[in-house]
């Protein structure tokens, strides 16, 4: 569940200009899950972790198919 709700924040936070004023200033995961909890968002030091490795795996993927293009060339 608390997945679900890190998905909502993202969004919400890509709508709401004041929802980004609230998280832009965090200096660590800890102060971000605080203000995000303080918002009313359930989310875990978990799910930034995997939502951390999965942008690593997709900059991966991305860097891997610019590099396959390349060499198609």
């Amino acid at each position: 569940m608390s997945w679900c709700e890190l998905e909502r924040l993202v969004q919400e936070a890509e709508m709401r200009p004041s929802i980004r004023q609230v998280l832009r200033g965090c200096s660590d995961d800890a102060e971000l899950l605080l203000r995000a909890r303080r918002l009313g968002y359930r989310i875990t030091r978990v799910d930034l972790q995997r939502a951390w490795l999965e942008h690593q795996h997709e900059l991966q993927r991305s860097a891997e198919a610019r590099k396959a293009r390349r060499a198609s060339c």
